[in-house]
């Protein structure tokens, strides 16, 4: 697993060889993005960064999420009914949201292979695999529900 000043260390230089500046605002949300173990809403990256930057605005971060998304450093997805969240761009893969706890699962993406393949053949279609989000009533929440299984 990588450390994170290594990860840090490539997404700045990712951002500099597409000739765009490495600001302090900038650096601090690739820091929270590196640190989170989930996925962030917006306002929640705004929180974390202005924690250690307080001078950073709303505006800012949200200006850096764009550029990072046009870079494909981070991706967001829908999230159920939520506000949409961002994470670091890595292995593509699709989301899973129980209506009742709103606990959300990450799938791989290789579960949408066949329903991509349906969706362009049929539709001419093609499946943005990074935002697929569905929901539905996870397993734990269905046992409450229905009580144990015999």
């Amino acid at each position: 697993m990588p450390r994170e000043v290594d990860t840090i260390d490539e997404i700045l230089s990712t951002i500099r060889s597409a000739d765009h500046r490495v600001t302090t605002a900038k650096r601090t949300v690739v820091e929270v993005l590196v640190s989170a173990n989930e996925h962030m809403t917006v306002e929640a990256i705004t929180a974390a960064v202005q924690q250690r930057r307080p001078e950073v605005s709303p505006s800012t971060v949200y200006r850096i999420l764009e550029e990072f998304e046009e870079l494909g450093i981070v991706v967001h997805a829908h999230l159920s009914q939520a506000a949409a969240v961002f994470h670091l761009a890595g292995a593509i893969h699709g989301h899973l949201t129980c209506d009742i706890c709103k606990v959300t699962f990450e799938i791989p993406a290789s579960h949408f292979d066949a329903l991509s393949k349906d969706l362009l053949k049929t539709f001419g279609f093609q499946l943005d695999r990074h935002h697929v989000a569905l929901t539905g009533t996870c397993e734990k929440c269905r046992a409450t529900i229905n009580g144990p299984k015999p």
